[in-house]
């Protein structure tokens, strides 16, 4: 990442009753023994393993859950989401909208303070601190990965002033050369001809402070979600003063962050504790009810977590499924499954873009994969139900979700899943052998008369690090072959790095079958759809291919996701990007499988006290949770569970009208 911007306001250290923290190296203990039961005895700590450390906590470039759990409970946002998912006032205690939904105005909450990791008061939280990180968001210079959301809720100049700074990025680097023409240009580091782009400055963009607690989002077209996109990193605010200070190491430990959120980072030693402290000068102190959250690292905590809940070390612990059946026998009031969760989508996602070595036959891939009897073969031979009793063998046919845009989690006058003829999908099961094994027989026909060979080689990745995945690919591949025969496929399975997953395997097109995944930031049918298989992404290596059917399928998704945009009527717009997730199901280009999967825990806090939405990072916030004496059990979750969802659906009603 580029150095951060130097705001060229004038710091006002002088002129403030209490100057800015210094950024600095160290870390700042935590005290206290674990304990407490969280009825106000003793205080309430909460105490859990943590296996994957977080790669930075600088929440204005990351958009990785990982790294934003922290930011996510020490930074509040614009708005936040109570426990059945309504809008509540949080740093902006009011808000309204233009009759279009192109201008939003926020009033922010007077008398907030900004705290260092000891606690002391460091600033006011005021509107500029919004306008302060949309600056640094959207200079390229700073490697943000949210300039996206700007661009999704289109705010004015956003993306133009993006594209600017990302030209004077370039230039940084580049040198001189000639066009075709001779004329002198500025060539990037691949030789590439550096376009021209139009100064744009930071007072065009689209959002502005027009006082000391007023907040104004003026954006170029209707915007009716746009709520639902601020309970994220891409809208978090910073004092730029701080930011300023801190440059390259905002973000990179405890005294490198300010706080204004329910807790604070007091403690942070990288790959052994982090301690999240109550904020004694939080606004909303009095709905936050552990005093300290204690996670302790340790690679093992799959593994080991279980026994130290069972020994009273901790107060968390995820219970393997090869564990499950065993210890619910003898512990079903203290273990519970997670309330189904819409917040992430997963699919199966077929490669055009073949990028692996040779052994594994790219070019015979290219063939096979661009036949769509042949995808179709392996879409309704993937028994989804069996591939998931790795993730939940009490239930697994629960997990399944049969679109890409998940059932509930948006809806106009109906659910999005029953739009544009998505119905076909949400209502079956896309596993039908006798259909699978017609498609492999046409297939084979169609894809030995182009020089095909077979068995097709189906190079399927894994991340080593992540839960089961390893044992769900095992069992895709034993599955398939047994269906389809091994003269038509071979499934080969191989571990990626466990470290920069994404970025060796994913990006670079080094697989040609793989689970992939997409998280919903805010509520609109577009969520799941438009992003992950736009021609820029990194997911999508369906406009990779030169197969004329396979880009004239695309083209027909691109042309209806570029309408559904574009419509201002929210049955229209459902109806045509519903339309457009039924090319890609249609044609097999993405299988879905499931949406995040349940975990069954031990766990003293109840979640349904928890903050929620099905997108964002409001079900990772501590805040509104209380500490138990015991787990709850798989009866009492139940009925718990059902009582939530009939008061949510309640909630929901009354703040519809």
């Amino acid at each position: 990442m580029k150095r951060s911007t130097r705001w060229t306001a004038l710091l006002l250290a002088g002129a403030m009753s209490l100057s800015l923290a210094a950024c600095g190296g160290g870390d700042t203990q935590s005290s206290g023994a674990p304990a407490g039961s969280g009825d106000g005895s003793s205080p309430a700590i909460y105490r859990t393993l943590y296996s994957s450390e977080v790669e930075t906590m600088n929440y204005l470039t990351t958009t990785t859950l990982n790294n934003l759990v922290i930011p996510a409970n020490v930074v509040d946002t614009l708005i936040e989401y109570d426990r059945y998912g309504v809008v509540q006032p949080s740093l902006a205690e009011s808000w309204e909208h233009s009759e279009d939904y192109t201008q939003w105005t926020f009033h922010i909450r007077q008398g907030v303070k900004w705290v260092d990791s000891t606690g002391a008061e460091v600033a006011e939280v005021t509107a500029q601190d919004w306008v302060d990180a949309a600056h640094y968001i959207l200079d390229a210079r700073n490697g943000s990965s949210s300039e996206y959301n700007w661009e999704v809720a289109q705010v004015t100049n956003a993306s133009n002033y993006y594209n600017y700074t990302a030209y004077l990025l370039a230039l940084e680097t580049a040198t001189d050369g000639t066009d075709e023409n001779g004329n002198p240009v500025k060539l990037d580091e691949e030789g590439n001809v550096i376009e021209e782009v139009a100064e744009v400055t930071v007072d065009d963009i689209g959002v502005q402070a027009t006082d000391t607690y007023t907040l104004v989002f003026t954006l170029d077209a209707p915007c009716s979600y746009f709520l639902s996109m601020l309970c994220w990193s891409a809208f978090m605010p910073v004092n730029g003063d701080f930011l300023a200070q801190c440059g390259d190491s905002f973000g990179t430990n405890a005294e490198n962050l300010l706080y204004c959120g329910p807790f604070i980072l007091s403690s942070f030693k990288p790959q052994e504790e982090r301690v999240m402290t109550k904020n004694a000068s939080y606004w909303d102190k009095d709905n936050v009810f552990i005093d300290e959250i204690r996670e302790t690292y340790n690679a093992e905590a799959a593994t080991l977590s279980t026994t130290m809940y069972l020994q009273g070390e901790v107060d968390y612990a995820e219970v393997s499924s090869n564990l499950l059946d065993s210890l619910l026998n003898d512990y079903s009031d203290q273990i519970h499954p997670s309330r189904l969760n819409v917040d992430y989508s997963y699919w199966y996602l077929f490669n055009f873009d073949a990028n692996f070595d040779a052994e594994y036959e790219p070019e015979n891939w290219t063939i096979a994969v661009n036949n769509e009897n042949f995808r179709q073969s392996i879409m309704h031979g993937l028994d989804r139900v069996n591939a998931l009793q790795v993730y939940d063998s009490e239930d697994p046919e629960a997990l399944v979700s049969n679109t890409i845009t998940p059932l509930s989690f948006a809806s106009a006058s109906k659910d999005y899943a029953y739009y544009g003829g998505l119905d076909k999908y949400t209502d079956g099961d896309t596993f039908n052998a006798d259909q699978a094994l017609e498609c492999k027989a046409k297939a084979m026909e169609e894809l030995s008369a182009e020089g095909c060979t077979f068995p097709v080689k189906v190079y399927m990745r894994y991340n080593p690090s992540t839960t089961n995945w390893a044992e769900e690919c095992q069992l895709v591949e034993q599955q398939l072959e047994n269906l389809l025969g091994t003269d038509y496929i071979d499934v080969i399975v191989e571990a990626g790095p466990d470290t920069a997953f994404l970025s060796a395997v994913r990006r670079t097109g080094d697989y040609g079958l793989m689970k992939c995944n997409w998280g919903a930031d805010y509520s609109d049918a577009s969520a799941f759809v438009v992003d992950p298989f736009a021609p820029d992404s990194t997911y999508s290596f369906i406009f990779a291919s030169e197969d004329p059917e396979t880009q004239g399928y695309y083209q027909q998704y691109l042309d209806l996701v570029s309408k559904g945009l574009a419509a201002t009527d929210e049955e229209e717009r459902y109806e045509l990007i519903a339309e457009a997730e039924c090319v890609l199901l249609d044609h097999a280009f993405v299988i879905p499988i499931h949406t995040s999967t349940r975990t069954y825990a031990f766990s003293k806090l109840n979640v349904f006290e928890g903050q929620y939405a099905a997108f964002g990072f409001a079900t990772q916030r501590y805040k509104g949770q209380h500490l138990m004496d015991k787990s709850m059990g798989m009866e009492e979750f139940e009925t718990a569970y059902q009582t939530w969802l009939e008061e949510r659906e309640a909630a929901l009603a009354a703040a519809a009208q």
